[in-house]
């Protein structure tokens, strides 16, 4: 069982956006430090509260401050941008990071990002998301010339090439074939995560949903590795869950009863879009809950694993056995609303609740 971290990162945006990309950054570095096999973070154009828009420029600035762990874009958002420019833009990361990087994909999921870029066909942008991974490998694995027509896009490089020169060449990727690439799954019974096991992709399960449905995604998965004719591999799935660590139940139990803490807006953000999607549901620790009995403070504790090493390895154990063998747990990174708190969180799940959860799955 290996450990990592995702982040979208999301921070309350009235907050110095300097300021909270450092803290990302720290964030990073510390989990480098702790021994965290790989980071992941978000891609978003027109959102105060998620701010980066570039993970790979993000990660490019991490690459020579930390040892070993591993950068995933969670998401690259495929319908907004040229494959061939993405395809370019990975190759130089994947060079840059001498292999650490894995391939995350998506269609989007800002509906903000869909409006500014006029992609608010959701059929449109799932078509453009397969196109667009498909140039993208093409590209990977061929040579000039290059001549790859699309629905969306065309590729073509014919003329304008110099032999010896490099020029009209894409660059390649350093790890061959190309970096593993990776589809993040929150839909329950997700169509997307059968198509990634048909396609040799692999799962992220992500943390905005009850945990009843993460189980479901392995099911969808699992099935399209099979239609392909292959044995499923729970160490290729990882999943997304907010963590948070303390020394006492009574401290995390404080924190979670207080409306300004981080967790608070981290809730009210996705309570917000899921209301306007009719998929409130997806919060609520009980379907029959009404909307308003719903508050951030039910959805966080329902949603997070939270409380003393030993409450958290518990409730992991609990998880464990009802999502079934996984090979990666991805811990949410939040706001550093107490810098000390979570700072002291990553350190006790790495060091004191990991090694134990890690050993109860081998057994």
């Amino acid at each position: 069982m290996q450990l990592g971290m995702f982040t979208m990162p999301l921070h309350p945006p009235g907050r110095l956006v300097a300021d909270t990309i450092e803290e990302d950054r720290q964030a990073v570095i510390l989990a480098d430090q702790l021994g965290f096999s790989e980071t992941w973070c978000g891609e978003h154009y027109s959102s105060a509260a998620e701010p980066i828009a570039s993970p790979l420029a993000f990660f490019s600035s991490l690459v020579h401050q930390t040892e070993q762990i591993k950068f995933g874009t969670g998401v690259l958002n495929l319908p907004q941008v040229h494959p061939a420019q993405i395809a370019a833009q990975v190759a130089q990361f994947d060079h840059l990071s001498r292999g650490r990087y894995l391939f995350g994909v998506g269609p989007g999921g800002l509906g903000s990002d869909f409006e500014l870029m006029k992609l608010t066909d959701r059929q449109v942008r799932a078509e453009m998301m397969l196109e667009s991974i498909e140039t993208i490998q093409k590209i990977w694995t061929q040579n000039a010339p290059y001549q790859i027509p699309g629905k969306y896009w065309n590729v073509n490089i014919s003329d304008f090439r110099y032999d010896g020169l490099g020029i009209g060449e894409m660059p390649k990727t350093y790890q061959q074939p190309h970096p593993p690439i990776c589809l993040s799954i929150a839909t329950p019974n997700s169509r997307s995560a059968t198509m990634a096991g048909e396609r040799g992709w692999e799962p992220v399960s992500a943390n905005f949903i009850q945990s009843r449905y993460i189980r479901s995604h392995w099911e969808a998965y699992a099935e399209g590795v099979e239609n392909i004719g292959e044995k499923p591999d729970p160490s290729r799935w990882r999943i997304a869950r907010s963590i948070l660590v303390t020394d006492s139940d009574a401290q995390a139990d404080e924190y979670l009863a207080n409306p300004d803490c981080g967790l608070h807006f981290y809730f009210h953000y996705f309570k917000r879009m899921y209301l306007d999607r009719n998929a409130f549901d997806m919060l609520k620790p009980d379907t029959n809950m009404s909307d308003e009995e719903t508050t951030e403070e039910v959805v966080a504790r329902s949603m997070v694993t939270w409380g003393s090493p030993n409450t958290v390895l518990d409730k992991l154990v609990e998880l464990h056995a009802e999502w079934g063998d996984f090979g990666t747990l991805l811990m949410v990174g939040h706001d550093w609303d107490d810098a000390p708190m979570w700072q002291r969180s990553m350190k006790l799940l790495a060091e004191e609740v990991m090694p134990k959860f890690s050993q109860h799955v081998n057994a």
